[in-house]
Formats: structure tokens, C-alpha cells, sequence
């Protein structure tokens, strides 16, 4: 799986209870959990072996291993917090019925502010990225202010001991194991061992990407040689652009529009006719595909500014007879980041709102 992002199993906003991830013995005490029995951690000590001979056979540096794993030990607080997830997934927390009181909490003013307060200090970088990428610098911002804040909470978890955790806990070994092969390549790379901390799923820097992400997408933005994702907004910003290209951004055409459905719309006669082989309860909410010009023959009207071609489909994520959207294929690349139809509104919405008065 991707994130393309592994949102559907790592979601990338987990950054609600952190822990200090430094020395290892503090990280315990710190996490109320008692240390593992020595079983446990005999375990433990045996598989990051089995991982470091793996790692060595993908050609990876005995210095990168052995600056990781040194010292690590299993981290149970990471294991609790996993099962406590809804469906014993890492997802964010059980979405409220109707997207309107989801959508007040993520855009409320002071994130707008923040977003508006970035691209003004940074509006020659934005403008340049925004031309090479062909992603707004709005919508950019927007993923980076639902992810961090723009940068105000990384997260602190040390990531080689919680992907290390996840990967020997076993129900998803693949997954995490692959991302923990990628984090040893990512210091191979030259990322300092120092900036490894995260989201207590693997999740890092500004973006909040997983180390594959951070290998396959991340780019330097300020021509300084390195894809600095933790403190460089220009870095962080051409990253978050390459990973939406590369995902199938199409330029010039924006997320969605609001739009008017009529009383006495038929919804049956437009449900969707193919089942997501991804997301599948995400996706079924939407209705099939038709373009504007066609929606509007059937009474429903776009409220903002988008071309009678462009093929979109029919939300009302708070039920018929309240707010509708027509949502263009831009719309699913922000569901690729995080696969959630709150998520990409409030991205969509807190986007549109940066790009008004910025």
C-alpha cells in the first residue's frame, strides 16, 4: 500500500498525544506504561537483529544501522495507542455525523490567519513552486496546515523505535517494516539520525510523510542539495506539490465548487456504478460521474467558477438538502494524501480561504 500515501492505514494527523522520543529510558517513564517484561524485550532485541541483517542485504550501510538501531528498545506505549485506534487501525478519531462541526474545528480563523500569514512571507517561493508543480500554493498550505499546524506540532515520537514496535507486534509486519527499511535509507541519504521523530505511526516533518513518501517524493525547494521537509518551507512546500503531481493533480482545475441541488433531485438515478478497489466507504458517498454542463440539465447548479467540461461528482456530506459540492478528479488526489471526505473538504475549504485576501 502507499500513502498515496498508506493514509487509508497510517493516517497522517495522529499527532494528538506525543511523546518525547530522546533517550530511550526516558521515552519509558514518560509513556505511564511500565517496560516491557525481559521476554518480551529479548524478543524485541532478536528481531531488530533480523532486520539489520535484512537491511544489510538491500545494501544498506552498516554506519545507518548501526546509528539507528543502537539502543532501541520496544516501546508498549506505541502498541496501546495503536489498539485504541477504531478498528485497531492508526486512523484519526470516529467522524462526527455531519461534516459542518468537523469542518468549524479544522477551519477555524487562526488557522486561516496562520495559512494567509505564510504565503505572504513566502509569496516569491509559492508563486514559483505553484508554476513548476501546477499545484496551488493554496492547496499546499492548506495540506500543511491540516497536517502540522505549518510546522507547530511535528510530533516527538522517536520513529525507528515506533515502526521498529509496529513491525515486531506482527498484524501489519509488511507495512511497517518496509517503512522502517526506508527510514535507515532516508539516513543513508544523509538525514540526520537526530531529525527522526514523528507521529507515534511514522509519520514526520511538515507534510507528515512516511519515510517511502519522504524517498519517493520529497524535493529541495531552496537549492541548498537537501530535501529539508522539517524546517525549510520552501522544501516542505515543493514536497507536498511533487507528491500531488505525481499523484495526478491536474492543473488549472480546482478541487470542487459548492453547488445547488434541487428539490425533488433524484439521487438514486446518480449513485455511483463502480466500487473503489481503495477507500471503498469513502468513495461510495459519491455519486457517478457526469460533467457540469450535464449536472445542470439535471437542475443541479456549480456555485463558484469551474468549465461546463470538467467531469465532477455529486457530496452532500451532511445529507440531502444541505451543503453540496461537485468535486473534480483534484478532489481524489487530495483523498490519495488522506482518504477521508472530511479531511479533503476541510483541506479544500481552508484552501479557498487562504487564497482569499492572502
Amino acid at each position: 500500500m502507499k500513502r498515496r500515501f498508506l493514509a487509508s492505514m497510517v493516517a497522517p494527523m495522529l499527532g494528538a498525544a506525543m511523546l518525547a522520543g530522546g533517550p530511550h529510558s526516558a521515552v519509558l517513564a514518560q509513556d505511564g506504561l511500565s517496560a516491557p517484561d525481559s521476554a518480551e524485550e529479548a524478543g524485541f532485541q532478536a528481531y531488530l537483529q533480523q532486520l539489520a541483517t535484512r537491511a544489510r542485504a538491500q545494501g544498506i550501510s552498516d554506519r545507518a544501522i548501526q546509528s539507528v538501531i543502537a539502543g532501541l528498545t520496544y516501546n508498549p506505549r506505541v502498541i496501546a495507542l495503536d489498539r485504541s485506534q477504531p478498528g485497531g487501525t492508526p486512523q484519526s478519531a470516529a467522524a462526527p455525523p455531519d461534516f459542518t462541526p468537523y469542518r468549524i474545528r479544522h477551519v477555524d480563523p487562526a488557522r486561516i490567519a496562520r495559512g494567509r500569514a505564510v504565503y505572504r512571507s513566502m509569496a516569491s517561493d509559492a508563486a514559483r513552486i505553484e508554476a513548476q508543480y501546477g499545484v496551488p500554493a493554496p492547496v499546499i498550505l492548506a495540506i500543511w496546515g491540516a497536517e502540522t499546524d505549518y510546522g507547530g506540532n511535528l510530533g516527538d515520537f522517536d520513529l525507528p523505535r515506533s515502526l521498529a514496535t509496529l513491525a515486531y507486534d506482527g498484524r501489519r509486519r509488511d507495512l511497517f517494516e518496509n517503512e522502517f527499511f526506508a527510514l535507515l535509507k532516508m539516513v543513508d541519504r544523509g538525514v540526520p539520525r537526530s531529525r527522526l521523530t514523528g507521529s507515534w505511526a511514522g509519520a514526520f516533518g511538515n507534510p507528515q510523510f512516511l519515510p517511502s513518501v519522504y524517498l519517493r517524493v520529497a524535493r529541495d525547494g531552496d537549492g541548498d542539495g537537501f530535501a529539508d521537509i522539517w524546517s525549510s518551507r520552501a522544501d516542505t512546500m515543493a514536497s507536498i506539490a511533487n507528491y500531488f503531481r505525481d499523484a495526478g493533480w491536474r492543473r488549472g482545475q480546482p478541487w470542487g465548487v459548492q453547488a445547488y441541488v434541487p428539490a425533488g433531485f433524484d439521487r438514486e438515478a446518480n449513485l455511483g456504478l463502480v466500487q473503489s478497489p481503495s477507500c471503498p466507504r469513502v468513495h461510495a458517498r459519491h455519486s457517478r460521474w457526469r460533467t457540469v454542463a450535464e449536472w445542470r440539465q439535471l437542475g443541479v447548479m456549480a456555485q463558484g467558477p469551474i468549465r461546463d467540461d470538467v467531469l465532477t461528482t455529486l457530496l452532500e456530506p451532511d445529507g440531502p438538502g444541505k451543503t453540496a459540492y461537485l468535486l473534480t478528479g483534484n478532489y481524489r488526489v487530495i483523498l490519495d494524501y488522506n482518504c477521508s471526505n472530511y479531511y479533503a473538504l476541510s483541506v479544500g475549504w481552508l484552501a479557498d480561504e487562504i487564497s482569499r485576501n492572502p
